[in-house]
């Protein structure tokens, strides 16, 4: 397979071309600065230089001309303002899908937040974020042409993974390690049974590939 990932330097998609890699799989990353190249190159990914916040739908669409899925993984960050959680969380997030619909991707996997919720208050900028990430969850499953997976992991760790997670349609709040998202994400991109499904995602007791295929399909 061959996967697009958009915000391919970010802590969860470097992890994620790592596994993608390893098992022969293609993996290609979205990053906006050029000198994050040479990291992808030695993941053995292959680095697309191209800013999401100014990018046309045409642009992105030609990036992702012949790949089987595309994954978006990008985020403005925890130290961003208000302006950026719309420009990237929301407004990139749009853009990325739309540009897999026009490129023929119908595997869309797009990595939110748990609370993720349009309607959530609050002007804080986590508010906003959360905010952000509703709309764009709820821009991405109103699009009949992508075979969407939304996931939403818990509080995200630098702990090492363990492998073992618990994924439903609600988990409750919860821990999980980058390494165990990444392992999930590239398990979905895989598992097309998924798609329709907005999943919650922590730590848990179920290996990972235990854990996508009792969900498959439900």
């Amino acid at each position: 397979m061959r996967i697009v990932i958009a915000g391919g330097h970010g802590q969860i998609a470097l992890r994620l071309e790592r596994l993608l890699v390893a098992r022969g799989d293609e993996a290609a990353g979205i990053i906006r600065k050029p000198e994050q190249a040479d990291e992808l190159r030695g993941l053995g990914a292959e680095p697309i230089v191209l800013d999401l916040e100014s990018a046309s739908v045409e642009e992105v669409a030609e990036r992702l001309e012949g790949a089987d899925a595309a994954v978006f993984a990008a985020g403005a960050g925890p130290g961003s303002g208000v302006g950026r959680k719309e420009t990237v969380d929301k407004a990139a997030a749009v853009l990325f899908a739309d540009a897999a619909v026009r490129a023929g991707v119908r595997r869309f996997v797009i990595v939110s937040s748990m609370g993720a919720d349009p309607a959530h208050e609050g002007a804080e900028i986590f508010d906003v974020y959360l905010r952000a990430k509703g709309e764009a969850d709820a821009y991405v499953r109103g699009l009949d042409a992508l075979d969407w997976t939304v996931l939403r992991p818990g509080q995200l760790t630098d702990d090492a993974g363990t492998g073992l997670v618990r994924l439903e349609a609600r988990t409750g709040r919860g821990p999980v390690p980058r390494d165990d998202v990444a392992a999930v994400l590239a398990e979905l991109v895989d598992t097309p049974a998924t798609a329709g499904l907005t999943l919650e995602l922590i730590s848990g007791a179920a290996p990972v590939s235990v854990a996508v295929k009792s969900v498959a399909g439900n």
